[in-house]
């Protein structure tokens, strides 16, 4: 891959970066700080080779009056990175496994349901939410519930590569054997999920901040919101954190990176350590 130059296209100058970065952050939640205007750059150069666009400040006007959902969509692309694995984080998801899953059984058994509903928010390609499938899946306990995974995105490029569940070596690396025996096939050096597995993740296109798209969802047992709040300044992590909120059910669960925190950012989750585990529950 080609890092292209900043002389490749034009600069962006100070005043339409600034105007950019509000552009993005009003829409995303995303704040681009001012040393990443190299980053932004190399980022959005091809968009305007392709729109044939002279300069930055044309394709802000173009963003503003002209850009349909799929422009805007691939601007999401651009801006956001997307790396990640299956069994990102793991110690989350033996907690998950292991002392969530049994409480949630046991709490929407009393309350009359036999389903469980997980969202895993800003999922990228796929990995996150099927790592959630297969250990749903293998969960005997659940046989007889309904199990309801969503998985969301911004960005439009990374759902479709997560609907064509094909995984290169990266991204299988930790996942345990028993679990890559079972549920993927090797195809030439890159590996199909299963669709017994896929067909388990309905995905959506999910903005976190914005509140009309969030509450498509309601009623969650967890919600998965992990690496995606780092990318965001405390007034969209706040609004964030209380969309989830409000679509969580009673006690439900929120996990967030290892490296995250809502310290400061709400008072509305209270945070349970399990095995070293940060879990934070809906008071």
């Amino acid at each position: 891959m080609t890092i292209m130059s900043a002389s490749s296209s034009a600069a962006i100058n100070e005043e339409v970066f600034k105007q950019l970065r509000d552009f993005i952050y009003e829409k995303t939640g995303i704040y681009v700080p001012d040393n990443k205007k190299y980053f932004l750059e190399n980022r959005l150069s091809r968009i305007l080779r392709e729109k044939n666009l002279r300069n930055f400040e044309d394709y802000l006007y173009f963003l503003r009056y002209s850009a349909n959902k799929h422009d805007i969509a691939r601007l999401f692309d651009a801006i956001t990175t997307n790396e990640t694995f299956f069994f990102r984080e793991p110690q989350q998801f033996e907690v998950f496994a292991q002392n969530l899953i049994p409480q949630i059984i046991k709490e929407n058994t009393q309350m009359g349901r036999k389903d469980i509903k997980i969202w895993s928010a800003a999922c990228s390609t796929g990995e996150e939410p099927y790592t959630i499938a297969m250990i749903l899946y293998d969960l005997p306990e659940l046989v007889s519930f309904r199990k309801e995974i969503y998985a969301s995105d911004i960005s439009e490029g990374v759902l479709m590569s997560a609907r064509r569940a094909i995984y290169g070596s990266y991204s299988v690396r930790n996942i345990p054997p028993q679990y890559m025996a079972k549920y993927f096939k090797d195809s030439g050096g890159m590996y199909v999920l299963s669709d017994a597995i896929k067909s388990m993740v309905k995905f959506l296109s999910i903005n976190l901040i914005d509140e009309r798209e969030v509450k498509q969802l309601k009623g969650l047992d967890v919600v998965f919101c992990r690496n995606v709040l780092i990318y965001f300044d405390d007034k969209a992590k706040k609004k964030a954190v209380s969309l989830i909120y409000d679509v969580l059910r009673p006690k439900g669960y929120l996990f967030v990176g290892t490296s995250e925190s809502l310290h400061n950012i709400t008072r509305a989750f209270r945070p349970i350590v399990i095995n070293k585990v940060v879990v934070y529950q809906k008071v």
